[in-house]
């Protein structure tokens, strides 16, 4: 269950975390109304469960509340990353002297709570991994034991000495929140530097779907409520909205998050992914390809499948028929059962596949930083 910004805002709050004073809109007098009871500048912030708001325009800066109800008015009802806005935050502008990072997540690996901080905030935390790999800290946190006091400081020690006890106290305040909501990542970023002190400037929670009843859930609702994955799941399949140009289709998770990881890998960017689970009759591939290049944001289209249950050639008429057509640049990777069969597909359809998963990501990478020049 993800949740808005709002909403995990509401949960930071309540916890002992500041965060910026404000309130919602979801007509633009609304966003007048808010912005003239904090009597400062405000932020107007899209209230969807994408990342990227910000580059994408989803944020803004109202100066006074005539402005605030204009810029809401442009921004409510508009597209954003193929969603519609119909919800905004509008908070105090805050001045601000420094940015961190804080959260809280599963390590699947070691089957333990994880928090991480840096003191690099208000951008990607995988950014931040690449360009400055000690600029991230790491603390595992046993689940029996907790985040004990030394792991705090090992945690902030990146900090400057001046913030470290009250960036501890936060951490620790975070921490209840990840357990008390049976979260799977619970993070602040940024974590903003002010003269009355640290205020979290925005909240992302995402809470196991597993949870088990308590009150704290009480009015929570999913915000990942994509319709286009609402329209994958109910013909059976898996979709999940990215933020990339690469649209990526495969059969089986495993081999779906492998897919990922070797786009990344290449230097790409996914812009969704597709599970068609096995045994897909052509129809169900051709269908999922189209909910793969609906949204519009994927440049190029990588098909990669592992033929068990699932026949090669099925597989390979389906993405024929979908693509039939359209000047759009297909990758395809086909091995398994039938796969001579679907070669002999994809050549009377126009398409050549490759031969490896590698081969392939760094293909569609190629072909996705071509579309973009």
């Amino acid at each position: 269950m993800r949740l808005l910004e709002w909403q995990g805002r509401d949960i930071l709050d309540r916890e002992g975390i500041p965060t910026p004073r404000g309130g919602r809109a979801t007509v633009p007098g609304e966003a007048r109304r808010v912005a003239a009871d904090l009597g400062t500048p405000v932020v107007l912030k899209a209230q969807l469960p994408v990342g990227g708001r910000g580059k994408a325009g989803g944020i803004r800066t109202a100066r006074d509340p005539d402005e605030a109800a204009r810029i809401a008015a442009e921004m409510l009802g508009s597209p954003l990353k193929g969603l519609p806005i119909k919800e905004l935050l509008v908070v105090e502008a805050i001045a601000v002297k420094s940015e961190h990072y804080l959260s809280v997540t599963l390590d699947r690996r070691t089957r333990t709570p994880v928090m991480i901080y840096s003191p690099r905030g208000g951008v990607d935390i995988e950014d931040v991994a690449r360009a400055d790999p000690g600029a991230i800290r790491q603390v595992h946190v046993p689940p029996l034991e907790g985040p004990l006091s030394f792991r705090l400081r090992c945690l902030v020690s990146p900090a400057p000495p001046e913030l470290r006890k009250a960036l501890a106290e936060i951490a620790a305040k975070l921490y209840r929140v990840f357990t008390r909501y049976e979260a799977t990542l619970a993070e602040i970023n940024p974590l903003g530097e002010t003269d009355h002190g640290l205020v979290a400037l925005d909240a992302k929670l995402i809470l196991d779907d597993d949870h088990q009843p308590g009150e704290q859930f009480t009015g929570l609702t999913d915000a990942a409520a994509d319709p286009l994955e609402a329209e994958a799941r109910g013909l059976g399949m898996s979709y999940v909205r990215l933020d990339g140009d690469i649209g990526i289709l495969g059969n089986g998770a495993g081999l779906v998050m492998a897919t990922l990881d070797l786009v990344a890998r290449a230097g790409g960017r996914p812009a969704n992914f597709l599970d068609i689970g096995g045994g897909a009759r052509a129809d169900r591939v051709r269908k999922g390809v189209e909910l793969v290049l609906r949204d519009g944001r994927a440049k190029v289209l990588f098909v990669n499948v592992f033929g068990g249950i699932t026949r090669c050639d099925v597989v390979a008429q389906g993405v024929v028929e979908a693509t039939h057509g359209l000047s759009f640049p297909v990758v395809i990777r086909l091995t398994g059962t039938n796969e001579a069969d679907g070669r002999e597909v994809l050549a009377r359809g126009g398409l050549s596949p490759v031969r490896t998963m590698e081969e392939g990501a760094a293909r569609a990478v190629a072909l996705a930083k071509e579309a973009a020049s």
